[in-house]
């Protein structure tokens, strides 16, 4: 799958709009458009994110459709 420009820029607006939340790094959650479709993959910290995550990309100006499979992993600390 190859992404044109549109997209692109389409998932630069998804990536900076979870920045801009809070919900979590750009390097951590990945985000890939095509034709409209966001695709959200990459783990987040709490449930609420996941959320979260979704509804950035939905809210975005262009995306018809999101599929998020992000995974909750919460920190653990402590273990070894």
């Amino acid at each position: 799958m190859s992404q044109n420009s549109a997209d692109i820029n389409l998932s630069k607006s998804v990536i900076n709009g979870l920045a801009k939340r809070g919900i979590c790094s750009p390097c951590i959650v990945n985000v890939t458009v095509e034709k409209g479709l966001a695709t959200l993959t990459g783990t987040v910290r709490l449930a609420q994110q996941k959320v979260e995550a979704s509804e950035v990309a939905s809210g975005t100006s262009g995306i018809k459709r999101v599929v998020n499979e992000l995974v909750v992993r919460s920190a653990e600390r402590g273990r070894r």
